[in-house]
């Protein structure tokens, strides 16, 4: 009953948008110094959200098989319009390191809003 609340799934999506936005941010700090490399990243959460919201599969009971590619949105693209080094590198690293502190943001926001709801629940339930 309570797994198919908007709000917990909407926490859900952006957990899970965050942590994967942290993997191809990790991917483009560790190719710094790789030539040729391209910076990518992943679509904002609202555009993943309002992609995924509705059309994907579903997987409701265990002999269901789950669709294990990830939506479109999750998968990351390159970053366009940045200027690269002359070996052909796009990866700034500053701007990576602003990228990981507003990942951290966004993952703590749904870690917050998560904790807010089940809070809420155990009060209507009489558990606080």
């Amino acid at each position: 009953m309570f797994d198919q609340l908007e709000i917990l799934s909407m926490a859900r999506g952006l957990a899970t948008h965050s942590a994967a936005r942290q993997s191809v941010v990790a991917q483009n700090l560790a190719q710094a110094d790789t030539a040729g490399y391209k910076a990518r990243d992943l679509a904002s959460f609202g555009e993943s959200y309002r992609a995924s919201s509705g059309l994907a599969l579903r997987s409701t009971r265990a002999g269901h098989i789950a669709d294990s590619t990830p939506p479109p949105a999750l998968r990351p693209h390159v970053e366009r319009g940045i200027d690269g080094d002359p070996n052909g590198n796009t990866v700034s690293i500053e701007s990576q390191m602003v990228k990981s502190a507003e990942i951290r943001t966004q993952h703590e926001m749904a870690l917050s809003v998560y904790r807010t709801t089940l809070g809420i629940l155990r009060t209507t339930l009489g558990r606080r």
